[in-house]
């Protein structure tokens, strides 16, 4: 069973950073493109950063800010998010088997809020 178990959201000030983390199991680190996403109240989800057979792929709000990056050793993905802004603040939730073009994933682990502050 695929299960993804997501932490490390809270409530910051605009410019600090935080580190997103998500614990994996049931799958092998390189079976699934894997990433995240985020929703934030009243908007659509959207992609914000994708990892895949090498390839990594952020979205433009994100990019030169937050960082991708696994530790596969414990099964885990990491989203370092750094000069946080306030349009950042959403639901952020880890997935895996990304189609990350289609804005959809097969596989998603529970929600952690982020709250950014001015």
């Amino acid at each position: 069973e695929v299960q993804l178990q997501a932490s490390g959201g809270g409530s910051v000030q605009a410019g600090e950073s935080l580190r997103l983390s998500c614990v994996r199991s049931g799958f092998h680190y390189d079976e699934y493109a894997i990433g995240w996403f985020r929703q934030a109240p009243g908007k659509g989800r959207e992609g914000v950063a994708c990892a895949s057979d090498g390839k990594i792929w952020y979205a433009d709000s994100v990019k030169g800010r937050f960082v991708i990056a696994s530790d596969n050793a414990e099964n885990t993905e990491y989203l370092q998010m750094n000069s946080l802004k306030p349009e950042d603040t959403a639901t952020y939730y880890c997935a895996g088997d990304i189609a990350i073009a289609d804005n959809r994933a097969t596989f998603w682990g529970q929600g952690t809020q982020v709250t950014v502050s001015s």
